[in-house]
């Protein structure tokens, strides 16, 4: 029996192809919405970011302003308000470097002492309270917690004149103890409160860990719960230099001996120093003072993002 393959019917080509979808037109039709939204958005970015410059531009402007005011004479410092320079005057840095009765160094180094001493203090005293508050079981415990957060909402005006009273019958006026002491004490209730925020975040089964293996609470805070807050106290140790190095209240309060006196008080001394202010000199030093701050700032930002992210807070 023979089969008669040339009387079947040959398929054709558009019945054959009637049954897959033509994606052409929706292709062409999806590519240009696509396209059309994809100019929308870059639309949307660049009005962001031009807008974010200009913000940008309008907060930064007074810092540029002090730094062309501090290369240029004193007599044209307020008469030109733009940023152009006609010409430098460098004698301002070299002038108000000795302005003073001590060169101006000689009060950064005082800063520099206050400073460490603070971040000293403040790494020690508030660790070891945070991880009190993390850790331990006592009695009074929420009620001390919550009469430490409270702290956080009291003016330090309120408390200065008391802590002034305390520290002149002790004999401490005119010395740098009333700067550093109340750090010792765990009184910066934010950095606590920090640092209680981080611990949390922990495994206690890396404490349970250690207890097994015969570790009391010492070795506990000093070799497990210590080298993991290393984020948040990197984060104090930016915090405290910032606020430090920039105390003018409480250094001006204090310290009352030219000898004594910190960054911000001597610089508030190039104002009473003369007759006449030396603006100029007076400008050059306060970019002087500001290069501490804006180098810890620059290195260190990585580490008081990660610090503040880590934390818990929200």
């Amino acid at each position: 029996m023979t089969t008669n393959l040339e009387t079947l019917p040959a398929a054709d080509k558009k019945t054959a192809g009637a049954g897959k979808p033509n994606n052409r037109k929706p292709r062409v039709r999806e590519s240009r919405g696509t396209l059309a939204f994809s100019r929308a958005q870059r639309g949307k970015s660049l009005m962001k970011h031009g807008i974010l410059i200009l913000a940008g531009a309008l907060m930064i402007y007074p810092l540029l302003w002090m730094v062309v005011s501090s290369l240029r004479p004193n007599e044209m410092i307020f008469r030109e308000p733009g940023l152009w320079l006609n010409s430098l005057e460098m004698s301002n840095y070299t002038s108000g470097w000795s302005a003073l009765t001590h060169p101006f160094g000689h009060y950064m180094l005082n800063s520099a002492i206050v400073v460490i001493g603070s971040i000293l203090g403040n790494l020690v005293s508030c660790s070891m309270a945070a991880y009190a508050f993390a850790r331990l079981q006592f009695t009074g415990k929420k009620l001390f917690f919550g009469i430490m957060l409270l702290t956080i909402m009291l003016p330090f005006h309120v408390v200065i004149v008391p802590q002034y009273i305390l520290f002149s019958q002790i004999g401490w006026v005119n010395t740098f103890w009333p700067l550093l002491v109340p750090k010792l004490l765990a009184t910066d209730a934010f950095f606590v409160f920090l640092m209680v925020q981080f611990i949390r975040g922990i495994p206690r089964e890396l404490d349970e860990a250690a207890r097994i293996d015969g570790a009391g609470h010492p070795r506990i805070f000093l070799r497990v719960i210590l080298p993991l807050m290393v984020p948040a106290l990197a984060t104090t140790t930016i915090f405290t230099f910032i606020w430090t190095w920039n105390d003018f209240f409480g250094a001006l309060i204090y310290l009352t001996d030219p000898d004594m006196f910190t960054v911000p008080v001597a610089l508030r001394a190039f104002v009473d120093s003369q007759s006449a202010t030396s603006w100029g000199s007076l400008f050059a030093m306060s970019i002087v003072s500001l290069l501490p701050v804006f180098l810890v700032f620059l290195f260190g930002q990585r580490f008081l993002i990660k610090g503040i992210a880590t934390t818990g807070i929200k």
